[in-house]
């Protein structure tokens, strides 16, 4: 929200009053990583899937470089969205590129990083509830 969108001289929104709770910096880029790494969970699953389908390319979901530039920029993080693109991995004799080895490496570091963020995301939002709560 920029501050031409406040009240001259109380400093609050003029329109949807509450709404900045939500549409913070850290929320946002919260809510962004959530959206990245499930996106990134659903594109291991898929890859071990097809992990002996002939011609089948790896994908890799990207997302950090993104999200870590629009906040060093000043833009906001819910502009940024998932890529998907093809891994640059060797392939094996079928065509194939995926490595088992990498993608349940990949999975675990995956799991812990979302787990870690939707912990973020609750610690903000109990914040929230107990200040509603009046605790």
């Amino acid at each position: 929200m920029d501050c031409s969108d406040r009240s001259p001289g109380t400093g609050n929104p003029t329109t949807e009053k509450g709404t900045a709770v939500f549409d913070d910096v850290s929320t946002s880029s919260l809510r962004v990583a959530v959206a990245g790494l499930s996106a990134r969970q659903n594109a291991i699953a898929n890859n071990i899937s097809n992990i002996e389908t002939p011609g089948y390319q790896a994908r890799k979901v990207k997302f950090e470089e993104a999200l870590s530039s629009a906040v060093a920029h000043g833009q906001s993080p819910s502009t940024v969205s998932p890529s998907v693109q093809n891994s640059l991995e060797p392939t094996r004799l079928n065509g194939n590129n995926v490595n088992l080895d990498e993608e349940t490496l990949s999975h675990i570091d995956t799991t812990m990083r979302y787990q870690l963020t939707l912990r973020a995301l609750d610690g903000k939002y109990g914040l929230i509830r107990d200040a509603i709560k009046g605790a």
